[in-house]
């Protein structure tokens, strides 16, 4: 039983799981708001549905692995184990499957109306059967291979989310078995149907018709098609390797092949099937009942954007959110040096709004500039086709020093950064792989410039990666200066990474495993001697770390507002009497992904701003190489301001925390529309004029909102 202790201490805090299924909650209610255009609700099911595959993949492949190694193990927010966690977990799911089958209904109903149709094969005309008939026998009969489950035919391998159709037969004997059918993936997701731009039907789907003349002699009582997903909670442990001679890059290489065999942590099937089917589907699989999930919306929903870019332009225009095309700076000339204009005064570009091809200039002038003698730089995250690695190879083969510190352990992107390293290391690049046990997350590419007998710098910190595919699409910050200490710091980053020394001091950055932190504690603690007058505002996609937590509620205590702005998982949970009443928690999802880091400590004059590639996670701050960099110029100061202003004002994308973590839209508690993604297509921030104050035009509106739901909560 939990002691009076433990109560206190869990009494503000609420579990990182379960909060993350609730910010998935809000990904799949956009699809429900009839103000984004149909077919872009369908890629919010689609996101909703794929962040739930990773989320079994990786948390509850994480939790069972726990589970079984260390089960008395008690989380640190919640008080829970591991098979606690997991049962939650389980429980929950159902609920949200429900939500995505009506709001999927709503969705395909909507876009039916604008000729958008998923259709079975029932749901075709004469013709249009006789044309699938032909497409399958043609392109899908010649290369599936149906399998019978039985002593002569061991259980194929079912891979980690892979599509099969799945039938329970019956021979002239009465006796059952199961016969599998593996959905080939050279086959398209889709067929199109003749003479219609958007009416078809699913690959699957056209499987499971000829189901039954697969089998031969056996007949189909009952078939349905399956998914299921594995644990993919790779480790990189050293240990595993300490007897290997072969290189860093081959051992992630073999890890990888090991991703589609661990154990199953769900069983998808899209429609109801009886319990002896279902029976001995659970014991072919070895998944229990609570791991199994009727989902009758389509069980790999990748197809949707394959989908959006083939329609014809006047069918899109109607389906889909209108091109937005990013703009370039106004603070930034086109037609001069980037590296003679960061060299005049920092510049910040604010993703998807600003263009990336700023910092894109910046890298090709470094790459062809005599006086530029390096270019070293952190990778996480490439685009499959990128122009960012490109530039770096020209500039190995235009003889600069190329130092690429290369992160092959980037979850789900290692293959993609594989390939990448490889090309680079042939261009003449020199690839370093980071530390061991700490993946390096941080952003920064530093270019060395030797002229009239001095180094020189220019240095970007961004919070997002060098992707130029995510940069259209998330929300990111990049200041690119020329401030000799931040590139001494810098320099000294890299030397230290190269030679695995985490114990560097830096004059301005703030470093993490060992130096973030700490400083993060020592700004709220500047905060909590100023009491009422304190502030502390941070905008990031997750707060999991206890000791970060605990001192905000210190800081609440003292009388400091808090206004977190926190995108995903947020384990502090807001308004609770005594611990956390001055703490505030905002949740924006909507067009882009939130993705910068904003951490600002107090207000006026006397505010610290940074950027940063950290959340407040356990991960982020103890076991990552992350970089926190100090915001220095005034005009780059007040655009922060006014990007943290205005997301706090936001009452159309962004949703409140309750003190029990459930949230609210505030759309209905103004007068006032507030799209702060909206406004910023809009307006520039690099014209835009914040308060004076740093304090949220609405704050006073929200806090009093705050406390009254939470009154009629308690309350009642």
């Amino acid at each position: 039983m939990p002691n009076d202790f433990e109560d206190k201490k869990y009494a503000y805090t609420q579990n990182r799981e379960l909060s993350w299924l609730r910010f998935n909650q809000r990904v799949l209610e956009e699809a429900n708001d009839k103000s984004n255009p149909p077919l872009e609700r369908l890629k919010f099911i689609s996101i909703f549905s794929s962040n739930l595959d990773e989320f079994f993949m990786v948390r509850v492949g994480s939790l069972f692995d726990i589970s079984m190694v260390s089960p008395s193990e008690i989380d640190s927010k919640s008080g829970m184990t591991p098979r606690e966690q997991l049962d939650k977990i389980y429980n929950t799911i159902p609920g949200l499957i429900e939500l995505k089958k009506q709001i999927y209904e709503s969705v395909t109903s909507d876009l039916a109306r604008f000729g958008v149709e998923d259709l079975e094969f029932s749901d075709l005309s004469t013709s249009e059967q006789r044309f699938i008939n032909r497409y399958f026998h043609t392109n899908v009969l010649p290369i599936i291979s149906p399998i019978i489950c039985g002593s002569r035919h061991p259980v194929p391998h079912l891979a980690n989310k892979h599509l099969y159709v799945v039938v329970l037969l019956e021979d002239k004997k009465g006796k059952h078995f199961i016969g599998i059918v593996p959905i080939p993936s050279a086959l398209p997701p889709y067929v199109k149907l003749p003479d219609s731009e958007a009416r078809f039907i699913r690959i699957e789907n056209i499987v499971l018709h000829w189901a039954g003349a697969l089998f031969g002699s056996y007949s189909v009582d009952e078939s349905c098609i399956i998914s299921v997903t594995r644990n993919a909670d790779i480790s990189f442990d050293d240990e595993k390797f300490e007897d290997s001679e072969d290189d860093f890059r081959d051992r992630v290489m073999k890890l990888l092949k090991q991703r589609d065999n661990l154990s199953v942590v769900r069983l998808e099937i899209n429609r109801k099937i009886s319990s002896e089917f279902s029976s001995k589907l659970t014991a072919l699989i070895h998944v229990s009942k609570h791991q199994i999930y009727i989902d009758p919306c389509p069980l790999n929903m990748k197809y949707v954007f394959q989908l959006s870019d083939e329609l014809p332009l006047e069918m899109a225009s109607s389906l889909l959110y209108e091109k937005y095309t990013a703009r370039w700076p106004e603070d930034i000339s086109r037609d001069c040096s980037i590296i003679e204009q960061v060299q005049r005064r920092d510049r910040l570009l604010f993703y998807p709004f600003d263009s990336v091809e700023p910092f894109l200039k910046l890298l090709s002038e470094a790459s062809e500039r005599p006086d530029v003698i390096s270019i070293k730089i952190t990778i996480y995250r490439l685009a499959s086709s990128s122009r960012i690695a490109r530039m770096l190879c020209r500039a190995a083969e235009n003889g600069k020093e190329v130092i690429v510190l290369m992160e092959l352990r980037a979850r789900f992107d290692e293959a993609n950064n594989i390939a990448w390293s490889k090309l680079l290391e042939d261009a003449g690049c020199q690839v370093v792989y980071g530390i061991e046990e700490f993946k390096c997350h941080s952003k920064i590419c530093l270019i060395t410039l030797k002229g009239k007998g001095k180094m020189s710098y220019i240095t970007q910190i961004g919070t997002g990666n060098y992707n130029e595919k995510t940069n259209a699409m998330y929300t990111d910050l990049s200041i690119m200066t020329a401030s000799d200490a931040i590139g001494q710091d810098g320099n000294a980053f890299f030397r230290n990474m190269l030679v695995n020394d985490l114990n560097g001091q830096y004059g301005e950055l703030l470093v993490a495993p060992n130096l973030l932190k700490s400083a993060i504690c020592a700004r709220i603690n500047e905060q909590i001697a100023k009491g009422e007058k304190g502030y502390i505002c941070v905008k990031a996609n997750s707060i999991t770390e206890r000791e970060i937590i605990d001192k905000l509620k210190d800081a609440s205590q003292a009388g400091v507002e808090i206004q977190l702005i926190i995108r995903g998982i947020c384990c502090i949970l807001p308004g609770v009497p005594t611990y956390t009443d001055n703490v505030h928690v905002t949740s924006i999802v909507g067009r882009f992904l939130e993705h910068a880091r904003i951490y600002c400590f107090g207000r006026g004059e006397e505010r610290s701003l940074y950027i940063s590639s950290a959340d407040f996670m356990t991960r982020n701050l103890n076991r990552r190489v992350e970089i926190a960099c100090p915001v220095h110029d005034r005009d780059i100061k007040a655009q922060l301001e006014y990007i943290l202003e205005r997301q706090i004002a936001d009452n159309v994308k962004a949703s409140f925390m309750l003190s029990d973590g459930v949230y609210f839209r505030k759309q209905s508690q103004y007068p006032e529309i507030n799209n702060c993604q909206q406004e910023f297509m809009e307006t520039s921030i690099h014209n835009a004029e914040p308060s004076n104050s740093a304090k949220p035009k609405f704050g006073a509106k929200i806090s009093s909102i705050f406390h009254r739901k939470n009154r009629s909560k308690n309350t009642n």
